[in-house]
């Protein structure tokens, strides 16, 4: 099972730099970022990572084409991969539902699946091309090219899919893999990989030779309750955004879940946290001690089939920009990859 980092890039850039050159010297696989604008730049961010790491990959996870023309995701990318010399993917989907609304878009009317299998077409053809002509339902271009050329002879575009199951199977025929987040039962994950395998087989591509990956809310270290009480913090922003599908399949009442959702969107975050109750944090974040969290990789993650465990790492400067709470007893970002990189990565080779 590869490991990587999915930052919020909100922290000082110095800060962030440090953690990324941290995640390439420690051997993860990527260092990912949300492409949206309640955060800074991701690709700004990775390009002034470009020089000062050497193997780790970098890109958004994801990067919504309601917001971003995928031809500029495309010529985006194919900079990037130029700086990294050859280390920059892409994964696609259709956005974040609160940002979505802050946009006056309303989620439901934008076919995303359509939407994100059109854009998926268009990066890949600019990537492998450099050119593109095509007549499409979102995406129309006559002869459009770019200078942008990827090092890589084949820059991994992927699909962040989280309701299914025709998102699962559209990732798995027409795209490198799959990013599906905020899932943390076993029932959610071989429901993702089941139908991500059906999608693969479909194109005559080998499911296992793809990346399917567990992106999850993730909070690690010594003190288990204070671990917990910062994924606690997070764990209803996040489910603001899980479609009712994918609480049910992961054990959880959307009924349970609504209050928080109506708190945070009248903006009492404490109320919010205060509503999320140790059990629903339980099953909707990935945190505590490091064996608490190896044995719930083990016993709910790795045996579906997930290759590549994605872990957003919630730490106190996280949670305070979100929420102003202080917490205490919780590493920091850089002591959370230490310690994925020191009790989490033997146990999963």
């Amino acid at each position: 099972m590869k490991f990587s980092y999915a930052m919020l890039p909100d922290y000082p850039l110095s800060e962030s730099l440090a953690s990324i050159k941290l995640a390439d010297e420690l051997g993860f696989y990527a260092v990912y970022a949300a492409d949206e604008p309640w955060h800074k730049d991701l690709w700004l961010l990775f390009a002034a990572a470009a020089a000062q790491t050497s193997q780790v990959r970098l890109g958004p996870s994801v990067s919504a084409v309601t917001l971003r023309e995928p031809s500029l995701i495309a010529q985006a990318a194919a900079t990037l991969d130029e700086l990294t010399n050859g280390r920059a993917e892409v994964v696609l989907g259709s956005g974040n539902f609160g940002v979505l609304a802050q946009y006056k878009i309303d989620w439901a009317k934008t076919k995303p699946l359509t939407r994100v299998k059109e854009a998926v077409e268009v990066v890949r053809t600019l990537l492998d091309e450099g050119a593109i002509t095509r007549d499409g339902e979102f995406y129309s271009y006559d002869g459009l090219f770019t200078f942008a050329r990827p090092v890589q002879e084949h820059l991994p575009v992927k699909i962040g899919a989280m309701r299914g199951p025709k998102s699962f199977q559209a990732a798995g025929e027409f795209s490198d893999g799959v990013h599906h987040a905020l899932s943390y039962s076993r029932g959610a994950y071989e429901y993702a990989v089941e139908n991500f395998k059906i999608g693969a087989e479909r194109a005559g591509k080998d499911p296992q030779s793809l990346d399917i990956g567990a992106w999850v809310v993730f909070a690690v270290g010594p003190d288990s309750a204070a671990a917990k009480e910062a994924a606690r913090s997070m764990v209803g922003l996040y489910a603001s955004a899980m479609p009712v599908e994918q609480l049910q399949r992961n054990g959880v009442d959307p009924a349970d879940v609504t209050p928080i959702i109506e708190a945070i969107g009248a903006g009492d975050l404490a109320k919010a946290i205060e509503l999320t109750t140790p059990e629903i944090t339980e099953k909707l974040s990935l945190a505590g001690t490091p064996d608490e969290v190896r044995a719930k990789i083990e016993s709910e993650i790795a045996p579906t089939g997930v290759n590549h465990l994605i872990a957003a790492i919630t730490d106190a400067g996280l949670v305070k920009s979100f929420t102003g709470r202080d917490l205490e007893g919780v590493p920091d970002v850089d002591g959370q990859l230490r310690l994925i990189h020191d009790e989490l990565m033997p146990a999963f080779k």
